[in-house]
């Protein structure tokens, strides 16, 4: 497997495991915002589907980047959390302004970047 293809396994496996954990952080952080459905319109199947493959394009542009910058998945997947999550504002305002989604999302992109750094 070429490490670019490594690269983007890893970013579809580490979504998957974000998805599959997703009831057990939605108990944790009292909040039941899930990127899987929101991503699949409602449907878990097919939102999974597209966060894989949403983690693959991540997986491979952390890769490209690697090799030109000293980074790290972790790091990578916070700062576009941070610079994504105003765009909530389209989705819910509620979840855009709840500190417990935030939370969430903050927890779920450190899995993610941490499994990518990992497995890729």
């Amino acid at each position: 497997m070429t490490p670019r293809a490594r690269a983007a396994a890893a970013g579809a496996a580490a979504a998957v495991v974000w998805g599959a954990q997703e009831r057990l952080d939605q108990r944790v952080f009292g909040c039941d915002y899930s990127d899987v459905e929101l991503v699949g319109f409602g449907s878990r199947p097919r939102g999974y589907v597209v966060h894989a493959m949403n983690g693959a394009v991540f997986g491979v542009v952390y890769h490209e980047l690697r090799k030109r910058r000293d980074i790290g998945a972790v790091p990578l997947a916070l700062a576009e959390h941070v610079a994504l999550w105003p765009l909530m504002a389209f989705v819910d305002r509620k979840l855009l302004t709840s500190p417990r989604a935030f939370a969430q999302s903050t927890w779920r992109h450190a899995l993610f970047g941490a499994l990518l750094s990992r497995w890729s």
